[in-house]
């Protein structure tokens, strides 16, 4: 029950934090317009017969190819907003404290506070998928219409869209475990997204050794299952590497939450 409270509280209060949104407008918007580029470059190229310029005619692959970047981003800037807010110091005027001193005074029972909070990143992430995947993926059957040619069934397609909402998921909890660990919002946002959208170090670091496959965002990465030739070799299959990033994500919120409840505001 006092979970319960704290998950409605917490769910308010970031409900009002524009970067919480801003992090859904990412991955929702940023997506569509990634997925109207792909769009019109495929009806283009079969409009002028040549369908071979590009790598595929599917409106479901064009509408899905902004997921494993994009989106993600969304879901780190909404788990990063959710713990660290707390942690950013209000204006000089107001006597320079932050939020969590107040949030703590408030509701005392440490776990159930973090617990509410990652399920408010959860709730967040997940409202993003919804908007965001089915959304790209209409999109883009409506600009491309008859002219692409499906190659993604229907069983595939759910089965994708559910991996990649697993992995936003995932991602979501990692950044709001490392801010809380980090106490700020500003180097686990830029360190993780660049990692996500710029250059990923744990795919640099792959090319040194295979260990870095079991790395979080290595190891899920074929929940998008994307077909092998547009997939960097090697690394786990989905189930396993579904359950390894799971399992990343489980000892990093063990860890952030323990010292979230011992040290001191």
């Amino acid at each position: 029950m006092r979970t319960g409270r704290f998950f409605l509280a917490e769910l308010r209060k970031t409900a009002t934090l524009p970067a919480a949104w801003a992090g859904i407008a990412v991955a929702l918007l940023g997506s569509a317009a990634i997925t109207v580029l792909n769009a019109f470059t495929v009806r283009g190229a079969v409009a002028a017969g040549t369908p071979g310029m590009v790598a595929d005619t599917s409106a479901f692959e064009a509408g899905f190819a902004a997921m494993p970047i994009v989106g993600v981003v969304g879901a780190v800037v909404v788990g990063v907003t959710a713990i660290g807010s707390e942690y950013t110091a209000d204006r000089a005027e107001s006597g320079g404290a932050r939020q969590i001193s107040t949030t703590l005074a408030v509701a005392p029972q440490r776990l159930s506070l973090f617990t509410a909070k990652a399920a408010v990143v959860l709730t967040f992430v997940a409202l993003a998928a919804l908007l965001t995947i089915p959304g790209n993926i209409a999109l883009a059957q409506a600009i491309i219409g008859d002219a692409g040619t499906e190659t993604v069934s229907a069983a595939d397609a759910v089965s994708r869209s559910l991996g990649t909402a697993l992995y936003w998921a995932l991602m979501g909890l990692l950044a709001f475990s490392i801010t809380a660990l980090a106490r700020s919002g500003i180097i686990p946002l830029i360190v993780l997204i660049a990692n996500g959208s710029v250059v990923s170090f744990s795919l640099l670091l792959s090319m040194l050794t295979p260990l870095a496959h079991w790395l979080p965002d290595l190891a899920g990465r074929k929940l998008f299952g994307f077909p092998g030739e547009f997939v960097l070799e090697g690394g786990l299959d989905p189930v396993p590497g579904a359950i390894v990033m799971a399992g990343w994500t489980a000892v990093m919120l063990v860890v952030s939450g323990v010292v979230f409840n011992r040290r001191d505001a």
